[in-house]
């Protein structure tokens, strides 16, 4: 059986070539080649000597319609603003389609979702395994404990993220929202400073804290009377991002319908 050729966007960062190493490791799965942007150092290198590993042959490019062109699927963790662009070429070129990028708005969202009509797109506001498990566990959380129980999110990460709350902040905020049966955009709080008055009832807090090279810490709090309930994870390592990532490719490829999926899909743990 032919191996899945697989490009990586953004290959010569950090994240990119912890993705780049994981394809090179995974069965069935070949490196196809990577981008950067125009100017950058790295084009025309190797994409898996770049990032440590024995040579491919294939190189870095800064045309990213190049690589949807010649690959079976992209991985995207790069910026939001790419979204909308990438989601396009993947529907051109019916190549599937992996995001991790954080902070992907609503437009970018329906933009995936509208490329998933021609070849799989997966997201994820984490490619983690642990924080896809956390995302069911809080939705039944706030649906069985109610209205009593105020819910506060919590979230640390690196002093350079430059997205706040972040996105598996929000994605949790979500998921407790969705066990309420209530919109988030309807009551999440992200703003308190100065004399705010008391907490709004109902309400879903954000606080995100920044700081040294935390890889990623997210709680979610559920305050009632006389107790309080705490789900939360802790990633040491962005690996498993690449992990989660390389999952999602190999489960499309398997799946291999056009559609708009997430990972709680890939790990069988959506309720669709």
């Amino acid at each position: 059986m032919a191996e899945t050729r697989v490009g990586v966007l953004g290959c010569a960062g950090r994240m990119g070539q912890l993705l780049v190493r994981e394809v090179a490791a995974a069965d069935g799965l070949a490196l196809s080649g990577g981008t950067e942007t125009p100017g950058h150092e790295a084009l025309g290198q190797d994409v898996a000597a770049l990032a440590g590993l024995e040579p491919c042959g294939a190189v870095v490019g800064d045309d990213p319609a190049d690589l949807f062109a010649k690959t079976d699927a992209v991985i995207d963790f790069t910026a939001p603003g790419a979204a909308i662009s990438h989601a396009n070429l993947a529907a051109q070129a019916h190549t599937i389609l992996v995001v991790g990028t954080s902070g992907l708005e609503a437009e970018h969202e329906a933009a995936l979702e509208k490329a998933g009509r021609h070849t799989p797109v997966v997201i994820g506001a984490s490619m983690s395994i642990g924080v896809n498990l956390l995302l069911g566990l809080v939705r039944q959380a706030a649906a069985a404990l109610g209205p009593d129980f105020d819910i506060e999110i919590v979230e640390m990460h690196h002093k350079h993220k430059v997205d706040a709350p972040s996105g598996t902040a929000l994605a949790l905020g979500r998921a407790a929202a969705a066990g309420r049966g209530v919109d988030l955009g309807q009551v999440k709080d992200s703003g308190r400073d100065g004399l705010t008055g008391p907490r709004r009832v109902g309400d879903i807090g954000f606080a995100a804290l920044r700081g040294g090279d935390v890889t990623g810490e997210h709680s979610v709090i559920f305050a009632g009377t006389g107790e309080r309930v705490e789900l939360g994870h802790r990633t040491s390592s962005r690996q498993v991002y690449a992990r989660g990532a390389v999952r999602a490719v190999q489960w499309a490829v398997d799946n291999r319908e056009p559609g708009f999926y997430t990972m709680a899909d890939v790990l069988g743990f959506s309720e669709r």
